[in-house]
C-alpha cells in the first residue's frame, strides 16, 4: 500500500487548497499567533522560564533531516534517550535521571495535548508521532513543568505539529522526496492557505525502509512503512478578532517488522546486524486517530480564555515471538548453526492485541493583574487500555521456516481493561518585581485507576469479573520557581517542586511516586556566546518501575508496576553556542554536555533492574553525555555535523549487567545545496563512520544500534 498512498497523498496536498488560524494583537499592540499550543512558544521566551528549557526550531530541525527523535533530542541537556528499532519509531526517553523506558516519566504532547495513548492507566505504551513532520520541538524541565502532568518528575516534550498560515491572503507549501540506504524512503508534502481570516492545511508524511536487520530465511525484511496525515483548520472571528477556532484531525498507521529478540553476545560479536529465523513473523501494526478543537477567546486589557478538547485512539497489535529470554536465545543460535529434522516446536508468537482511548477537555484563563500574571487551569481526562489477547504455536523446520501448529483463541492469553479518569486544578502566579520574576504554582488531581479482568475462557466477557481493583488518590503538587536578570547577558534561575506520579493498575500496594526537584543556574548570552548551565538534584521516596516486555519482564508479570523506594539523582546540564563569521563564511558551533550521578539508597531485589544493591547507579542513565555540533555556510552551501559522545551505562544490576552498554561516540552528518530560495538538494549521513554499538540489552538480548546509513533528497518550498 505504501507507494501507492505516497504517490496519491502527494499529489493530494500539492493540490488541495484549503483555509486557517488567526492572528491577533495583544496589549502592546504586537502581533502574534493566536493559538494555545506552546510549552515555550519561541527561542526569544526562553530567558523568561525559571528552569531548564530547549526550543528547537523548524531551522535546526531541517539542518539535519532527521525523522529520528532519538537524534533531535541527542543535543538536548539532561535528555536520555534509550535507542530501540534504529529508526525512532518507539524511542525511550527520560530526564534528569527518570529512567528511559517507554517515555514513562516524562509528559509527551502534541500541539500541548497528552498524546500517550492511555497516559493515566498504562503509561508506557508503544505510539510515539511522527517526528519528521513536526515544526519545532520544545522540552521543559524543572519546577516549571508543574502545569502538565501527571508526571512531574522528568519533564515535559511537546512536539508542534505545522502551523496555519496568519499572513491575510497567503498561501505556502513544500514537497520534499527522499531516497536512502536499506531501501529508505521519505514522502513529505503540504499546502496550507490563508483567505478571510479562515485557514486550513494539509499535510502528509509518508516513511519506510527494508531495515539493516538480516533474517536467515525468506524474502521478508526487517523494515517498517508508515504513513501520516495532518489536516487543519482556523477561523478567527468577533470584533477586533477576539475569536478563533481551530479543528485538527490526525491519521497514521504503521507496519514494522520488529522483535524484541536480541542476540547472544557471541552472535553480536560476528554480526551485529543479524535476526533469528524464530522472529522471521514478528510484525507490529498500529493505527492512530486524533481529533482536537481548540478555542481562544481574547478579551478587556490581555486577558485570554483557551479551551481543548481532545479525543486519540489507537490500535496496535505486536505479533512477536513471547520468549526471548538468554535460554531461549541460545537454542534459537544453536540450532540455526546445526538445523535438525525434529525442529524446535512450541514456539509462541503471541498477539499482543491492544486498543487504546484517551480523551478529555481542558483549559485555561489568564489573567493579567498589574505587577501579577495568573493562569488558572482545569482539565478533565478519561484513558483506558483494552488487552484482549492470544498465542500461536509455531514449529521452526530444519529448512528454519516456521510451520502453524495451533491457533490460540482470541483473549486467552490476556483479557482485562484497564481504565482512568482524572479531574486536575492548576494555578501558577508570575510575580514581576523589576529584575526579579517569581512563578509559584500548585497542581491539584484526582485519580480513579481501575482495572477489570475476565477469565482467559471467556471471550465474550459475560461470565463476570475475575478481578476488580480500583486506587482513588488525591494529590497537591507545589512549584515556586525564580529568575534573576542579573544585567543584559545573565539571568539567574532556582527552582524547586514536588515529583509525582500516579501508581498504575498493576501497582499492588498503590503507592505513588514522589520526588522533591530542585535546581539552580544561570542563561548567559555575552559576546555572542549564548547558553546556560543548571545543577539540578532529585530525591525521590518511592521511585516506580514499570514492568514492560521492553524492560525484560517476564509475560506473566508485564503490566504490572513495582515500588523501589528511594533513589537520588544529581547533577548538572551545560549548553553555549556560538557562529563565528568571516567576510564569506558562517561558522556555526555548539556544545551541550550533561553529567549525571544517580543512586539506589536502599537494597532490594527486582525483575526488571536485578537485585539491587545501595549505591548503584540506575539502568540505562549514562554519567556523561556530550553532542557537538559544528557547520559551516558558504553562499549556497551548507554542511553540518554532529558527534555525540555517550559513556557506559549499566543493562541491569545484574554482575552481567553492569556497565554493559559500551560508551560510544557517533557522527551525523548533512549537507544541502541551496539551489535557489525555493529550492535545495540535501545528503544526510548517520553514524558517518559506521560505529558498531549496543543500543540496549532491555528486551532479549543485544539489539544494535543503527549502522551507517545515507539519504538523498530534493525539496521545494512555495
Amino acid at each position: 500500500m505504501s507507494h501507492k498512498f505516497l504517490v496519491s497523498s502527494l499529489t493530494a496536498a500539492v493540490a488541495l487548497s484549503l483555509s486557517a488560524t488567526a492572528m491577533a494583537k495583544d496589549a502592546g499592540g504586537v502581533e502574534r499567533n493566536f493559538e494555545q499550543i506552546t510549552v515555550i512558544g519561541s527561542q526569544a521566551a526562553i530567558n523568561d522560564i525559571p528552569g531548564s528549557a530547549t526550543f528547537i526550531s523548524d531551522e535546526e530541525l531541517q539542518k539535519f533531516e532527521f525523522t529520528d527523535i532519538s537524534r533531535v533530542l541527542a543535543s538536548v541537556p539532561g535528555v536520555y534517550v534509550q535507542e530501540e528499532d534504529g529508526y525512532g519509531l518507539r524511542p525511550n526517553i527520560g530526564m534528569r535521571g527518570t529512567g528511559t523506558g517507554r517515555n514513562d516519566k516524562i509528559s509527551v504532547m502534541e500541539d500541548g495535548v497528552l498524546v500517550a495513548p492511555a497516559p493515566y492507566s498504562a503509561p508506557s505504551a508503544y505510539y510515539f508521532p511522527t517526528m519528521g513532520r513536526m515544526e519545532s520541538i520544545e522540552v521543559l524541565k524543572g519546577a516549571a513543568s508543574v502545569k502538565y502532568g501527571p508526571r512531574t518528575t522528568g519533564g515535559v516534550l511537546n512536539l508542534l505539529s505545522r502551523s496555519l498560515p496568519t499572513e491575510a491572503n497567503s498561501s505556502m507549501g513544500m514537497v520534499d522526496a527522499a531516497l536512502g540506504s536499506d531501501g529508505y524512503y521519505k514522502g513529505h508534502a503540504y499546502f496550507a492557505k490563508e483567505k478571510n481570516n479562515t485557514a486550513g492545511l494539509i499535510e502528509v508524511f509518508s516513511y519506510g525502509a527494508d531495515g539493516f536487520k538480516e533474517l536467515p530465511v525468506g524474502d521478508d525484511n526487517t523494515g517498517f512503512e508508515k504513513n501520516d496525515v495532518l489536516v487543519k483548520f482556523g477561523h478567527t472571528f468577533g470584533e477586533n478578532d477576539a475569536h478563533n477556532i481551530e479543528f485538527k484531525a490526525k491519521y497514521s498507521e504503521e507496519t514494522s517488522d520488529e522483535t524484541y529478540m536480541g542476540l547472544t553476545n557471541a552472535d553480536y560479536q560476528e554480526n551485529p546486524n543479524r535476526r533469528y529465523a524464530a522472529s522471521q513473523n514478528d510484525e507490529m501494526n498500529t493505527r492512530h486517530n486524533a481529533y482536537q478543537v481548540n478555542y481562544a477567546y481574547r478579551f478587556g486589557k490581555g486577558y485570554e480564555f483557551l479551551a481543548t478538547a481532545y479525543l486519540n485512539d489507537f490500535h496496535r497489535n505486536w505479533y512477536k515471538a513471547s520468549k526471548v529470554s538468554e535460554s531461549y536465545l541460545e537454542q534459537y543460535s544453536e540450532f540455526e548453526a546445526n538445523p535438525t529434522a525434529e525442529g524446535i516446536e512450541n514456539i509462541g508468537v503471541k498477539a499482543n492485541n491492544r486498543d487504546y482511548q484517551a480523551k478529555g477537555v481542558q483549559s485555561e484563563l489568564h489573567i493579567p493583574a498589574g505587577d501579577h500574571y495568573i493562569t488558572v487551569g482545569v482539565r478533565y481526562h478519561e484513558d483506558e487500555m483494552d488487552r484482549f489477547q492470544w498465542e500461536d504455536k509455531y514449529t521452526l523446520n530444519q529448512d528454519l521456516s516456521m510451520t502453524l501448529t495451533s491457533q490460540g483463541a482470541p483473549g486467552s492469553n490476556s483479557n482485562r481493561l484497564d481504565s482512568a479518569k482524572a479531574s486536575t486544578l492548576f494555578i501558577q502566579d508570575e510575580w514581576t518585581m523589576d529584575a526579579l520574576v517569581v512563578s509559584a504554582g500548585l497542581r491539584y488531581e484526582d485519580i480513579t485507576i481501575t482495572r477489570e479482568e475476565w477469565a482467559k475462557s471467556d471471550p465474550t466477557r459475560s461470565q463476570g469479573l475475575t478481578k476488580d481493583i480500583s486506587n482513588d488518590t488525591e494529590i497537591l503538587v507545589p512549584s515556586l520557581g525564580a529568575t534573576y536578570t542579573l544585567n543584559d547577558n545573565v539571568t539567574l534561575l532556582a527552582g524547586i517542586q514536588k515529583g509525582y506520579a500516579p501508581a498504575a493498575p498493576g501497582n499492588a500496594d498503590q503507592d505513588e511516586e514522589e520526588s522533591v526537584n530542585i535546581e539552580f543556574g544561570s542563561r548567559f548570552n555575552a559576546n555572542g556566546f549564548n547558553g546556560e548551565v543548571i545543577a539540578f538534584y532529585s530525591d525521590y521516596d518511592n521511585m516506580h518501575g514499570n514492568c514492560t516486555a521492553s524492560v525484560g519482564c517476564s509475560d506473566d508479570n508485564i503490566g504490572d508496576q513495582y515500588n523501589y523506594g528511594e533513589v537520588e539523582v544529581s547533577g548538572f546540564e551545560f549548553s553555549a553556542g556560538r557562529t563565528f563569521n568571516t567576510a564569506s563564511v558562517a561558522f556555526p558551533v555548539k556544545l551541550t554536555y550533561t553529567y549525571t550521578d544517580s543512586e539506589f539508597k536502599n537494597t532490594f531485589d527486582s525483575e526488571i533492574w536485578g537485585s539491587v544493591e545501595k549505591g548503584d547507579a540506575m539502568p540505562y542513565v549514562p554519567e556523561n553525555q556530550v553532542a557537538l555540533s559544528f557547520g559551516a555556510e558558504v553562499n549556497n552551501f551548507v554542511v553540518n555535523s554532529q558527534i555525540r559522545y555517550v559513556s557506559d551505562a549499566h543493562a541491569d544490576l545484574s554482575d552481567s549487567g553492569l556497565n554493559a552498554i559500551d560508551s560510544r561516540v557517533v557522527w551525523d552528518l548533512a549537507a544541502k545545496y541551496l539551489i535557489d530560495e525555493n529550492q535545495k538538494v540535501y545528503l544526510s549521513v548517520d553514524n558517518l563512520f559506521d560505529k558498531t554499538y549496543i543500543a540496549n540489552r532491555a528486551n532479549g538480548g543485544i539489539q544494535p544500534g543503527k549502522p551507517r546509513s545515507v539519504q538523498m533528497g530534493y525539496s521545494y518550498s512555495f
